[in-house]
């Protein structure tokens, strides 16, 4: 047995219609369907919702559910915001670029452009206050990725038994982190 893919990825939102609209706006992304019914199908619960579909591009799917009777959506506490994050791949830095730029003249505030290395990204928050990161792969990704790999157990290893960050791949980050140590 093997997963072939996700099929969809599905988060709560506050107005299905402004969700559709802002990542259609937002993010280029397509309405794909909309499902609503007073019962839910796997519990039977009686509880009205809005399930909506739309499109990230090449199979993915992102869904979102309304639930009107239900008390106001919150985030966990004890998790920081940057820590929950919906990813979406771009072709390359330009088009990572003309997002940002699309973005903050849309009035929407952007962290970044962030150099990981492997890939590049900026970070801003949906309006249903979900973390969004757009990435554009690095063009030396590859080689950085097989340093990747050769220490992936590694540093999973020196974590599991330290719980500190392992120094293996210090270097992803040292143009960023440069004059804040």
């Amino acid at each position: 047995m093997k997963i072939e893919k996700i099929h969809h990825v599905a988060y709560r939102c506050k107005d299905a219609k402004q969700t559709v609209e802002w990542y259609r706006d937002m993010l280029n992304m397509d309405f794909m369907l909309a499902i609503a019914e007073n019962r839910v199908p796997s519990t039977h619960e009686p509880d009205p919702y809005m399930h909506v579909f739309i499109d990230a591009g090449q199979g993915n799917v992102l869904a979102f559910f309304e639930l009107p009777t239900k008390p106001e959506m919150g985030r966990d506490p004890n998790t920081p915001e940057w820590v929950q994050h919906i990813a979406f791949k771009v072709k390359d830095r330009d088009e990572l670029v003309a997002y940002k730029d699309h973005l903050e003249k849309s009035g929407v505030e952007v962290l970044g452009v962030t150099d990981h290395s492997i890939f590049h990204s900026i970070y801003f928050f949906d309006p249903n206050g979900h973390r969004i990161e757009l990435a554009c792969p690095d063009p030396e990704e590859d080689a950085m990725l097989a340093k990747l790999d050769a220490v992936k157990w590694d540093m999973l290893e020196e974590w599991s038994r330290t719980k500190k960050a392992p120094r293996h791949a210090d270097w992803m980050h040292a143009k960023e982190l440069e004059g804040l140590e």
